[in-house]
């Protein structure tokens, strides 16, 4: 019996021990643990203060002299059309020029058969050379009896009758010069030719077809597009201000065709305004003539005009791109004298795609930022590099090509 009770106590008090062992290791490992994390959320707190500041880039603003631009859409038109048709009758005998070519003016197209005309001049002088032996020879009946009909041989009705007769053969040698002209100008239209220089279309009639005067037929048709002209419509508020701002009367202006995989842009002026307002739209036609040498653009394109209307007043210009909006409005980020982030609310008036004018919110001297836009934070510390001269408004003007020149 005691034997068996000593076997008891012993085991049960290795199991305590046990237990014990284990709840001390326990507490050392929890302790461990807290201690590692309290070490972590020092080095990381450690880490955050030492993030370097933000490299940003910055343009400083000022009130100076900007070229002001407005821009429309507009549609492009050719500066003439004209339809090419034949002023003489006949079968067509030849074709001078490839469809879709481009033709100067005075350029041959065309070719009508000219025998009937050529017979018709022949007739005509020969008829004219007939008339001057006739007059040749009544000018010497006439000298022949002045002398006659001065002394009495000679009877003054017979010397009548031949200056009658001189004069009626000088009134037909003009007549018969009318129908040599006449004839020389019927042959000349068997030769078509082109009425302007342009682009050509296709030949709209075949070798061997009758044309003429009688058959209405079109042969082809002459688009000019150099110069080219692109309307655009106005607001009518738009238009008084042109109106009234504007320096000289022939506006300088540009199209941009953007739909290209490069801007395509073409220099004009502006030439013409509509003297009615539309009453359906309230809006005013305007037209910018623009020199297309190359022959770039085809009329019926849709293009943005733009209009220079002056370069005389002051104003404080941003890229939109570095524009935020919010609840509270539209802002900038701007540095303080520490280099630290401000948001600095403006309101802004007339803009652009390419610079917007802020009337409030910004003065002489304030740094804008211009880069890293999406990482900017109110009040971050930032290390800032000025660009104004590779990226301010100045830069802007010259790169886009927005300086206006002297037509």
């Amino acid at each position: 019996m005691v034997t068996i009770k000593l076997s008891y106590n012993t085991q049960k008090g290795t199991t305590m021990m046990q237990t014990t062992s284990w709840k001390m290791a326990s507490t050392v490992f929890l302790f461990s643990s807290l201690l590692f994390s309290a070490c972590s959320q020092e080095q990381k707190q450690e880490q955050k203060r030492e993030i370097p500041p933000l490299n940003v880039q910055t343009v400083t603003v000022q009130k100076q002299n900007i070229p002001i631009w407005i821009e429309y859409t507009g549609t492009t038109k050719s500066s003439s059309k004209q339809e090419v048709k034949a002023r003489v009758n006949g079968i067509l005998e030849k074709v001078y020029f490839k469809d879709g070519a481009h033709v100067r003016k005075g350029q041959k197209l065309f070719k009508i058969e000219q025998d009937e005309y050529i017979a018709n001049l022949n007739e005509a002088k020969a008829k004219k050379a007939v008339d001057e032996a006739s007059l040749r020879l009544a000018i010497a009946d006439v000298n022949r009896y002045q002398p006659l009909v001065d002394e009495g041989l000679a009877p003054r009705a017979t010397l009548e009758q031949y200056e009658s007769k001189k004069a009626a053969l000088k009134a037909q040698i003009m007549g018969d010069k009318a129908k040599i002209k006449k004839a020389q100008i019927k042959l000349d239209y068997t030769i078509i030719k082109a009425p302007i220089s342009g682009n050509i279309s296709a030949r709209r009639v075949d070798v061997g077809n009758l044309v003429g005067p009688t058959e209405a037929t079109t042969l082809t048709t002459i688009v000019q597009d150099n110069p080219l002209y692109a309307y655009f419509s106005t607001s009518t508020k738009d238009f008084y201000l042109i109106n009234k701002y504007k320096e000289k009367e022939k506006l300088y202006a540009f199209i941009e065709v953007r739909n290209l995989e490069h801007s395509l842009r073409l220099n004009g002026y502006i030439d013409f305004s509509n003297n009615v307002v539309d009453n359906l739209t309230s809006t005013v036609t305007m037209r910018a003539t623009i020199a297309n040498k190359d022959y770039q653009v085809m009329p019926g394109t849709f293009v943005y005009v733009n209009i220079f209307l002056s370069d005389k007043y002051k104003f404080i210009m941003i890229s939109p791109e570095v524009i935020f909006n919010d609840q509270l409005g539209k802002y900038v980020y701007t540095l303080t004298k520490d280099n630290k982030l401000k948001r600095s609310y403006i309101k802004t008036d007339y803009s652009n795609r390419y610079y917007v004018s802020v009337s409030e919110g910004l003065k002489d001297g304030d740094r804008v930022v211009v880069s890293s836009l999406i990482k900017l934070k109110e009040k971050m510390s930032v290390n800032p590099t000025d660009v104004t001269q590779e990226q301010g408004i100045q830069a802007i003007l010259k790169t886009n090509n927005l300086l206006p020149k002297k037509i």
